[in-house]
């Protein structure tokens, strides 16, 4: 069998493994936030979460029941219409959080901060926020509207963004049914503000790249490098020195941020006196980095 097929192979049983540990800590933060601290304190929240709050509060049917079943019937749905493969995290997604809302509602009696419903707010909301960002840079979902989303999508040329909101909007503004209180659903769009602002801050910051320029006489060695240790690809690009007229070569490389510092060790440790550019890009899509997600 060719080396190059199993590195490969065991580089992707590695990274599906980080991503479903990166999924398990995504819903451990998502339920303290919710079950710690929205929850205990009467704060609506969106999704499927928000309608099993609502029905806690209305009758005190467990909410990780009450999720489990909305998100089984979900699945159910976007088995037959999405298929098994966007399927596979969400379905491990919803098992671990209904897992971990079981324990810390066992372990958590009321609310970890009283008579103060704004912190409660901010804190809940930012844990949800963190842990839906965790486990969506982990290509992981937890289910409920972002299931919505994603069929509705297929079939209407509407943005998951939209649906997702427009469903979150009706589901909080429900809560007032049962708790007959506009100022805590007024909490629960802070809630939904929050927690959009921290996902958004998570995503972005664990898929911002950066770009390299580098002008080096070992080039080759340096470039050798960066494939082996780093496992990124590195162009050679010709170039000109205006002033000397000089023949150089130059490295174009993308990496990840995260790995700016070891690319940086790299250079100089073969070549001090390298000359290098770095610069943030918007986005990369590719092999290694983002997938194309147009139609």
């Amino acid at each position: 069998m060719n080396p190059a097929l199993i590195v490969t192979r065991k580089q992707r049983i590695l990274r599906e493994i980080k991503d479903y540990l990166m999924i398990g800590l995504g819903m451990i933060m998502y339920g303290i936030g919710w079950t710690g601290f929205l929850l205990p304190s009467d704060i609506p929240s969106g999704a499927v979460p928000g309608i099993a709050s609502i029905i806690y509060w209305g009758t005190g049917f467990p909410v990780q029941y009450t999720y489990l079943i909305i998100n089984f019937l979900l699945l159910l749905l976007a088995l037959k219409i999405l298929g098994l493969r966007f399927c596979l995290k969400t379905i491990f997604a919803v098992f671990t959080l209904t897992a971990i809302l079981a324990v810390i509602q066992n372990v958590v009696t009321g609310p970890l901060i009283h008579d103060q419903p704004f912190m409660s707010c901010v804190l809940g909301a930012s844990f949800c926020g963190a842990g839906i960002g965790v486990a969506f840079s982990a290509n992981g979902s937890t289910g409920g509207t972002d299931i919505i989303a994603a069929i509705v999508n297929k079939y209407r040329d509407i943005s998951l963004g939209r649906v997702i909101l427009i469903c979150d909007v009706i589901i909080i503004s429900s809560s007032y049914l049962v708790l007959h209180n506009w100022e805590k659903v007024v909490y629960g769009y802070v809630v939904l503000f929050i927690s959009s602002f921290v996902l958004d801050q998570v995503v972005n910051s664990a898929r911002q790249s950066v770009q390299f320029f580098i002008i080096s006489k070992k080039y080759e060695e340096i470039g050798k490098r960066i494939n082996k240790d780093m496992h990124r690809g590195v162009t050679f690009l010709d170039g000109v020195g205006c002033y000397t007229n000089n023949h150089v070569k130059m490295m174009f490389v993308l990496a990840k941020k995260s790995e700016s510092n070891t690319i940086f060790r790299l250079i100089k440790d073969i070549d001090p006196q390298a000359f290098v550019s770095q610069s943030a890009v918007i986005g990369v899509f590719g092999e290694g980095f983002d997938r194309i997600k147009v139609k």
